[in-house]
């Protein structure tokens, strides 16, 4: 019986198994032999990256650019929080072409709404497929297993729907994707589909430097950041795999390598010896060939270029061996540092083929363990001067910063200026235009070999002006697909204990932004978000969610904007008030307050009705969101209408009536000196203690005014006079928002936008205006350290579709 029992159990098991893998996925619909796979983990955030990117806006001229926008111009119409496989193959008439793969859901291709769109049917070889027209784009598409597949001609997508990649040599390069980043390509460069140049060098042929590549790619406001992997299937006539089984060693050419130049070419190898066997050299007479020991030390070799003119540096573990091997023949000293004729300028090229085309190098000096050659006696100065002034690109910040994408040590290095990567990318796209690239001083690629492939590691990289202190800089702007609803907040990312940005545009999408400016998603909601997001720590296991209502939903967002069961909570009848989110001990024992009109319901932060919480409601619609307040050691729940503040205790039972109740504003209740505290409709200041007793004062304000308060500071806003404390500021006439307090560095800071003249103001406790303020704002601004620096950053919306981040230094 018992064996019984164990048989029909793994008869389950691998029933189980067996269905699990039979489950077809987006991956199985690629074409039998793509060229280019891109893998597409967040598509809203990578739209949102593309239109951002300095570097891709600076390129989006081009006209590969402009022609490969128009080809996907469908693709802006889907939305799915799944992933999309995009690939491309030239057809018989060399036409590039697309298909995608991903999973199916209700919203993923909604065009009803759009004009000038056509739905067709067509029937071929037993299937059924859709053709989509919009505004003369064309998709062919159709659901199998539940996912959609589509292609931009049919032949392609049948082509997709009959492939088998199972077995394919490059699967598993592909599958090695990391699913964090923005974007993921595999590159089948079989067919030569890469630009014809990968190293700015017209010696190294992109043709035959590898087969395959897989890199993931992070795009970030000014930076793009990319790694992965390379594998060479022809281990004889692929490029990299002259460094198989060669231990990389740490690339130091930076050393010496003038901060006004080009950049530098670097490879690496413990012993010549070993590398020279594996070398694709030229084919030379024994005659013609230099038999020397100069490279017996030598573990780095490399070129700098600086206009026409290049230099070979070779980096000598034992610089007196080296220079024993060099024959020395006196020419001239500069600046005391001795240049040397140099007898055999092709021997580099003889002994290292195309990793060193250069063959005139008729001249030589050692600078430390660096002895570089040069047929140039003002290349071979300027290296001099920049080593001797520490102006080499090793004293750069900008190298610095691109060095830590990096590793150091690496089987090739390639660094290039601003110029270099212009010119690389005006000959990879075929185009004549000049790209403005001034501020991308140092852009980087590297090959790391590992057995039988090649790690990847590369950067390109804006340098952003440098800050002055007691000055205020703008970090990024980021522009949004739409107009936005509400003012930019921060909230706080558990993993890396830094801020990220929440913002809602007016289609009711929600993004998070990081505080490098890099949509990590957008979500469509049911509505605006109703005043403040909360965060709450709903498995008390430190990871925090995004709590907030819309006018119909509660909503409880993980950290990747996805929807924590049960909620959303569904509501018929409008939510009135922000969502309220009380903690009464700090113990993560969440209570959730939705308002709706006049009725109030309390429920856990899992959603579910708090027992025991018994107040059901007011006489007249609420005015303000319900307020915790804690003095001593006693809670005051507060519900406030247009006539009456009601003070209760946690359970909802009357704990203070006031003595007296007025026509109140909306400006909320706050705790001010163990009392609470707000205004009359009129301006009046009402304060009530704890025993009910109440009191009023005047301060002068009109019936346009806000309050707000810490314990011990008062903030007012009335027409265009500012109070803090008992200092009183009249700022130019204008539209003012309401004030708001932030308490950062033991320092109290207050701050409003004047909307009208689009300034953000920002002043400290004495009412004393922080230095270079009024900025550019057009909303309320969001003040917190959001990064690892002790300056403080800021955050408003710019245009109606930007958000702008500002530094306070």
């Amino acid at each position: 019986m018992k064996n019984l029992k164990y048989a029909i159990l793994f008869v389950v098991l691998v029933f189980s198994c067996s269905k699990e893998s039979s489950k077809r996925q987006p991956l199985d619909y690629l074409p039998q032999k793509p060229e280019f796979v891109f893998r597409i983990n967040q598509l809203e955030g990578l739209k949102s990256s593309l239109k951002n990117n300095d570097l891709l806006k600076s390129l989006s001229s081009s006209e590969v650019s402009q022609n490969l926008t128009d080809k996907l111009d469908l693709i802006q119409h889907f939305s799915t929080e799944e992933e999309i496989l995009l690939s491309f193959i030239h057809d018989q008439n060399d036409s590039l072409q697309y298909s995608l793969a991903t999973h199916l859901n209700k919203y993923l291709f909604q065009i009803d709404s759009l004009p000038n769109h056509k739905l067709e049917t067509i029937t071929d070889q037993g299937f059924t497929f859709s053709k989509t027209t919009i505004d003369q784009h064309i998709l062919y598409s159709v659901i199998k297993d539940s996912i959609f597949i589509g292609a931009s001609t049919l032949d392609l997508l049948q082509n997709c729907l009959k492939s088998n990649i199972k077995g394919s040599e490059w699967l598993e390069l592909l599958n090695s994707s990391n699913s964090g980043s923005d974007l993921s390509v595999f590159i089948n460069n079989k067919n030569h589909s890469i630009p014809q140049n990968i190293f700015y060098l017209d010696s190294i042929s992109s043709a035959s430097f590898s087969s395959y590549y897989n890199l993931d790619i992070d795009l970030n406001q000014d930076a793009v950041i990319y790694n992965g992997v390379t594998k060479a299937t022809d281990s004889t006539k692929s490029f990299i795999n002259q460094f198989k089984g060669i231990q990389p060693q740490e690339n130091e050419l930076a050393k010496i390598t003038p901060a006004n130049s080009d950049g530098f070419l670097s490879f690496t190898f413990a012993n010549y010896s070993q590398l020279k066997p594996q070398l694709r050299l030229p084919e030379i007479a024994d005659s013609l060939r230099v038999e020397t020991s100069l490279f017996d030390n030598i573990i780095e070799v490399g070129l700098i270029f600086e206009g026409n003119d290049q230099a070979v540096v070779l980096n000598s573990l034992d610089d007196l061996s080296t220079l024993e091997s060099l024959e020395s023949s006196l020419i001239e000293t500069y600046r005391q540092v001795e240049i040397h004729e140099f007898k055999y300028p092709e021997l580099f090229h003889q002994s290292f083929g195309s990793l060193v085309p250069y063959s005139t190098a008729t001249k030589y000096c050692q600078l430390n363990q660096f002895f570089v050659f040069s047929d140039s006696y003002e290349l071979l100065q300027n290296i001099i001067v920049n080593f001797q002034n520490n102006t080499t690109l090793s004293h750069r910040d900008y190298y610095e910063d691109i060095k830590m994408q990096l590793s150091d040590e690496s089987s090739l290095l390639m660094v290039g200026n601003q110029e270099t990567l212009s010119n690389f990318f005006e000959k990879n796209l075929n185009e004549e235009q000049a790209f403005k690239l001034n501020q991308y001083k140092a852009s980087a690629l590297q090959f790391i070999y590992d057995q039988d492939f090649a790690h990847i590691n590369g950067i390109f990289k804006k340098v952003k002006t440098k800050a002055v202190d007691n000055s205020i800089s703008e970090e990024f702007s980021i522009e949004l697909d739409a107009a936005l609803i509400n003012e930019p907040k921060f909230v706080s990312n558990h993993i890396t204990k830094e801020k990220e940005i929440v913002v809602q545009d007016i289609k009711n999408n929600l993004y998070l932004i990081s505080n490098s400016g890099k949509v990590l998603w957008k979500k469509q909601l049911h509505g605006p978000i109703l005043g403040q997001i909360s965060q709450i720590d709903m498995y008390k296991n430190g990871r925090l969610q995004l709590a907030f209502a819309t006018p119909h939903r509660v909503y409880v967002l993980d950290r990747n904007g996805k929807e924590v069961d049960p909620f959303p909570l569904k509501f018929n009848d409008d939510i009135t008030q922000p969502l309220a989110v009380f903690d009464y001990d700090n113990n993560k024992k969440y209570r959730l307050i939705i308002t709706q009109g006049n009725r109030i319901y309390m429920v856990d932060g899992r959603g579910k009705s708090v027992k025991g919480f018994n107040f059901k409601g007011t006489e007249k619609n609420l005015v303000h969101t319900p307020q915790h307040i804690r003095i001593g050691n006693k809670d005051y729940l507060l519900f406030q209408t247009e006539d009456k503040i009601y003070i209760q205790d946690r359970v909802g039972k009357t704990r203070v009536t006031p003595k007296n109740q007025y026509q109140y504003s909306d400006t909320g209740i706050y705790e001010f000196e163990n009392k609470f505290i707000t205004t009359t409709k009129d301006g009046i200041l009402v304060t009530i203690d704890q025993s009910g007793n109440t009191a009023s004062r005047d301060l002068k304000l009109t019936d346009h005014h806000k309050l707000v308060t810490t314990s011990k500071t008062l903030v007012a806003m009335s027409e265009n006079r500012l109070t803090i404390k008992d200092k009183t500021i009249e700022l130019d006439f204008g539209n003012y928002t309401d004030p708001d307090i932030f308490y950062l560095n033991d320092k109290i800071y207050v701050t409003v936008t004047d909307l009208q003249t689009q300034k953000v103001y920002l002043f400290d406790s004495n009412a004393k205006p922080i230095n270079n303020f009024p900025v550019y704002g057009t909303s309320k601004m969001a003040l917190d350290n959001i990064d690892k620096d002790r300056n403080l950053e800021f955050v408003t919306q710019g245009e109606n579709n930007s958000i702008l981040i500002y530094q306070i230094n």
